[in-house]
């Protein structure tokens, strides 16, 4: 049986070589002046296919380049409007993200980030999970896309 999975798995791959759906897609890197800059040797967003995947957003007033003061909704307001603004530079919206982790310093925020988190997206096109993480600096929340 394996051998007969092997052949047709072999099979189905020379087909999609021969007609091109197996070549290397291109990748496109995302930059927008309407979201923090990267501070490391990464981009806001890359392009590869059909696929954006975008770095994790704290939240950092573009404008500034620092780190909003605030509740943990007003963070989390300034993290989705960083990834908004990046998607959009991508050609995409938040009506078109697959999955989010929000990662919380303190889990008793989840009620304040979730009552900001629900206007950004409509009820039941995504994934979501949310984690507890002891976060550095003086940010009480991390969102990541895909």
């Amino acid at each position: 049986m394996r051998k007969v999975l092997l052949i047709l798995a072999t099979a189905a791959l020379l087909i999609m070589i021969m007609t091109g759906c197996a070549q290397k897609g291109t990748k496109q890197v995302i930059h927008t002046d309407n979201a923090p800059a990267a501070i490391g040797p990464y981009s806001q967003a890359t392009v590869y296919g059909d696929t954006i995947y975008v770095s994790g957003q704290i939240p950092i007033d573009p404008a500034t380049g620092e780190v909003i003061e605030g509740d943990v909704k007003a963070q989390t307001e300034q993290c989705l409007k960083n990834l908004s603004a990046i998607l959009e530079a991508a050609g995409s919206s938040m009506d078109d993200v697959l999955k989010t982790t929000v990662y919380l310093k303190d889990i008793n925020d989840f009620a304040d980030m979730n009552e900001v988190y629900a206007t950004f997206f409509k009820e039941g096109s995504y994934l979501f999970v949310a984690f507890l993480f002891c976060l550095a600096c003086e940010i009480s929340v991390f969102v990541a896309s895909l």
